[in-house]
């Protein structure tokens, strides 16, 4: 691949001294540091995968890195969010990320977007950079960082982590040799509503991030440099528990339609699946309600649907557990009591409407399910709770 970026006119003594051992590599050499310094990277999100690649991309030396990030620093995140720490708690996470980045190397510039990537801004602020780094966690963010690149006709690194698995690879639309594809060539559509947990639902090991970050940000320095092979067009799978990397060839699908504007991603990939929309329409009680309801003498049955390791950490007294991949499955409507009103919680609000829909489907037509799950319990009635 040719490099992205001209190299810089020349490396000051400070930087030489830095950079030494980038150097003294025959492939990187002086030429390609100065690539690095005259190069524009714009990172969205400075989360688990966000952390080290700017860190990293700092080191490296990479002249000008964007962050776009509209957080603020959660205690949860600092099991794996490397850039930010205990005092950053409370802060917002473009500011701390900034800090960190500049610490490890004062020669570089940081640019701050703190705000949400949206459709009416993403193609303009992509626009400025040479290269994108998506370490996003959702699948309407990823899509509209896709769509937004093939538009800007900017390349971008792409990379996904669950529990204990990561996945990276290079999209780039008008890649030259005809190589071109974009994210929509390996995954046409969204998964179906409430297949896919978040990590925030499902967890991830904290240390994956720096093994699948390293792969995204040595991607981004090949790209911007023109060494070595790219990922384009193949994508690297990596399990930790197995210590195995893989790697899928990827092909242009011809099926695909041609990318021409961007569109409503939040609707295109769907919170909830159209069953479960519809059995939490008028099936829906707030936290308030729900204390109401338990302290009235209506007979009701308290279901947490989540996982048992999730049901260890911390659960609504009174309630009792069946999750929502048994009751799914049919084998956990039989614990589901027929004298009483069911009313389903999860973490957040989603699994618990899935959950509802399964259950409206087998009978159970006065079920409810609770509006924000335990997270909005907590932190409206039990703020002592401990949270996760």
């Amino acid at each position: 691949m040719p490099p992205l970026v001209e190299p810089a006119a020349e490396l000051t003594r400070e930087e030489v001294a830095r950079y030494s051992r980038h150097l003294i590599i025959p492939d990187l050499g002086v030429v390609g540091q100065k690539r690095l310094k005259n190069a524009r990277v714009l990172v969205i999100g400075a989360g688990g995968l966000g952390s080290p690649t700017l860190m990293y991309l700092a080191a490296a030396g990479v002249g000008t890195i964007g962050i776009v990030e509209f957080d603020v620093v959660d205690e949860s995140n600092l099991q794996r969010q490397i850039i930010h720490g205990q005092s950053d708690i409370g802060r917002p996470k473009a500011e701390s990320a900034r800090d960190t980045v500049l610490e490890i190397n004062p020669l570089v510039t940081v640019r701050l977007h703190e705000m949400r990537l949206e459709p009416d801004n993403a193609v303009e602020l992509f626009e400025q950079y040479d290269l994108i780094i998506d370490g996003t966690d959702n699948f309407a963010t990823r899509y509209l960082v896709n769509d937004a690149a093939v538009l800007a006709h900017k390349p971008y690194v792409w990379g996904s982590i669950y529990r204990f698995e990561g996945q990276v690879s290079v999209f780039w639309e008008d890649a030259p040799n005809g190589l071109g594809l974009n994210y929509r060539d390996l995954y046409p559509e969204p998964p179906p509503p409430g297949m896919v947990p978040s990590c925030a639902e499902g967890g991830v090991l904290g240390i994956l991030c720096a093994s699948i970050a390293s792969v995204m940000g040595t991607e981004a320095i090949k790209l911007l440099t023109g060494i070595g092979a790219p990922l384009l067009g193949r994508l690297m799978v990596y399990d930790a528990l197995d210590m195995s990397y893989r790697t899928i060839k990827i092909r242009k699908d011809p099926e695909i339609p041609k990318i021409t504007e961007l569109i409503d991603y939040e609707a295109f990939c769907g919170v909830l699946s159209e069953a479960a929309a519809d059995a939490a329409h008028d099936s829906t009680i707030t936290p308030s309600e729900l204390r109401d309801l338990l302290d009235s003498e209506k007979k009701i049955a308290l279901i947490d649907v989540r996982e048992p390791v999730e049901w260890e950490i911390n659960h609504i007294e009174g309630a009792q557990l069946v999750p929502k991949s048994v009751i799914e499955s049919g084998e956990g409507l039989a614990r589901i009591p027929h004298d009483r009103v069911p009313v389903l919680y999860c973490k957040t609000g989603v699994r618990s409407a899935e959950a509802l829909a399964a259950l409206k489907k087998a009978g159970f037509s006065d079920a409810l399910h609770l509006q924000g799950g335990i997270v909005a319990w907590a932190r409206q009635l039990e703020p002592d709770m401990v949270m996760y």
